[in-house]
């Protein structure tokens, strides 16, 4: 078949490409089902061999590659094939370039295919929902997007910056090698203590794994209940002290709680022993016994958010096995403690990865803080992987300054025994809210025997920690529970300042049914969440007191000024 001479015979050349492959392709299934003595039924897949399958399927495929060029395919079945708002192909070329068209429609529909042979897929249900977790991940690495010779923005920018912006690229790569890490934002734009963690404290204690950081005051009069912080250990804490304006502990010292927060160290070989107990025992455990004691108080609020909160809530339950009556209420932001659905990442979490782990770092070793954050970036690969391949490498272009990324970027590592105990017990067997299914510290856990107010903050578009998680929490532990669920995402819907009045809430105080159920009958409220966290805590109030003069007392003095050296230490 000789190629078309001129622009206007291209239309007619694809078309009688595409009718030989189609008419190859239905030569091939008629052969099949001839030799086979099977009748193709499509969309009945599980009736026909996996060769008359792939048949059916290579005959849809150019059918429908046939009726783009024939202007049909929009008003096909096929036109549900590009994702709505799909931020890859907004270039003006891929709607009207026929080259780019005919790439964008081939590749989406490839995909589609694909996924359409996973669904096929004689497995059980987590195995589909890995293989499908698989496909997507291959789906989105070979988007032509990705590539310089198929994206026309990037051959756009190549040309009218003669060249300029792929040496650029070039060198953001060499740059990205040397640091083991996609650079996804302008990194000299933020400095931890300058316009990040900024908030005035001071390091009152610290062991081999915490700081404990005491805020200071800025009202005359306090909580007389202190409120102690456990933010994740797998990120840095600042992600709950941004900045001016943006900071969730900014805002708890403004309204008028005494507040402590822990800041976890990364793991480097002198801890690379510590185990999950380690973590309860160095973390909140003692950081609550420290706090009491500088506040002169028997009991304190905690707040946990995500595996930080996990921690917090294991930490609730070793107290109240040993019948240690220390806290006052619980707040848990974005936490699960019953892991039954883990959403996606709980995907890559399976009985041969665990093992493999335990192999390997189980009694002693380091679990890379880069290789956690690649692995959360793959949930979401298009927004936090290719987004920036296609960006930083081939257009040349650096990073924006954004402290939501800058901190997302700024990993933590783990002990591997602390690691390994987490990913089996919790995420592979799901024993945290079975009663006396684990022992922490010496102790048969029960969370039901919590028996602390309890408010528990969900988001909606949470890809860590699915909402209807986070909900059954109320059942496992605490009393007295409040839910609420934000808007947005995991980060997002936590870090929502009143003053930006940005996306929503919703809130029903009947928390009996399942949460399908909540949703139903709960109200949209505009704006943060944070107000309604405040007076619930208000609620909960032992009263005021003077605020302190100092930080710390006889027993813990200051150590150094607050952010302190353990978050400024940086991951391997």
């Amino acid at each position: 078949m000789d190629r078309p001479s001129s622009a206007s015979g291209v239309s007619d050349y694809f078309e009688s490409l595409m009718s030989a492959g189609q008419q190859a392709a239905k030569q091939f299934d008629d052969a099949l089902t001839s030799a086979m003595g099977i009748g193709a039924a499509p969309g009945k897949h599980e009736d026909i061999s996996p060769m008359a399958f792939a048949a059916d399927l290579q005959r849809q495929y150019w059918s429908q590659l046939l009726g783009f060029w024939k202007g049909s395919l929009l008003k096909s079945s096929a036109a549900g094939t590009q994702p709505p708002r799909d931020r890859r192909f907004q270039d003006e070329a891929w709607q009207h370039s026929p080259y780019y068209d005919l790439i964008k429609h081939s590749y989406l529909m490839a995909s589609k295919q694909l996924a359409e042979i996973v669904d096929q897929a004689h497995v059980d249900d987590k195995s589909k929902l890995q293989l499908r977790f698989y496909a997507r991940q291959f789906i989105d690495a070979m988007s032509p997007a990705n590539f310089p010779a198929t994206n026309p923005e990037v051959i756009r920018t190549a040309i009218r910056t003669r060249s300029a912006s792929l040496i650029a690229g070039m060198q953001n790569l060499i740059d990205d090698l040397h640091k083991g890490r996609i650079t996804r934002v302008d990194e000299s734009a933020f400095e931890v203590g300058r316009n990040l963690a900024v908030t005035p404290g001071s390091v009152v204690f610290e062991n081999e794994l915490i700081q404990l950081i005491q805020y200071a005051p800025q009202t005359a009069e306090v909580e007389k209940t202190p409120l102690v912080i456990v933010p994740p250990c797998i990120n840095q804490y600042y992600l709950l002290d941004l900045g001016a304006g943006n900071s969730f502990v900014e805002y708890a010292v403004e309204k008028g709680f005494q507040t402590f927060l822990i800041s976890w160290r990364s793991a480097v070989p002198d801890i690379q022993r510590l185990t999950w107990d380690d973590y309860l025992r160095l973390g909140p455990l003692q950081a609550i016994d420290v706090v009491r004691d500088i506040a002169k108080v028997d009991l304190v609020h905690g707040l946990g958010f995500c595996v930080g909160g996990t921690i917090l809530s294991c930490a609730a339950g070793v107290l109240a096995t040993r019948g240690e009556d220390k806290l006052a209420t619980l707040t848990l932001l974005t936490t699960m403690i019953d892991f039954e659905d883990t959403g996606e990442i709980g995907l890559l979490i399976d009985q041969n990865s665990v093992a493999l782990r335990e192999a390997t770092i189980g009694s002693g070793g380091i679990m890379p803080g880069k290789e956690l954050a690649f692995t959360f970036g793959t949930l979401r690969a298009n927004d936090l992987i290719w987004r920036y391949v296609v960006d930083s490498y081939l257009m040349g272009v650096t990073g924006e300054a954004f402290d939501l990324l800058y901190w997302d970027s700024d990993s933590v590592s783990l002990p591997g025994p602390m690691y390994c105990w987490y990913t089996r017990n919790a995420y592979l067997e799901n024993k945290l809210k079975e009663a006396g299914a684990t022992t922490q510290c010496g102790e048969p856990i029960d969370l039901s025997k919590v028996k602390v107010p309890i408010y528990v903050l969900a988001s909606r578009e949470d890809h860590i920690v699915p909402w209807q998680s986070a909900y059954r929490s109320k059942d496992i532990m605490g009393r007295e529970p409040r839910f609420v669920l934000a808007a947005s995402g995991h980060v997002a819907g936590v870090i929502n300042p009143p003053a930006r009045h940005k996306r929503s809430h919703w809130l029903n105080d009947d928390l009996d049914g399942e949460a399908k159920d909540w949703l139903e009958g709960a109200e949209e409220k505009p704006g943060s969440w944070w107000p309604d966290w405040d007076r619930w805590m208000k609620r909960h109030s032992s009263g005021t007191v003077a605020a302190p003069s100092h930080p710390g007392n006889g027993n813990y003095q200051v150590i150094e000024p607050a952010p302190g050296r353990y978050v400024k230490q940086k991951s391997n």
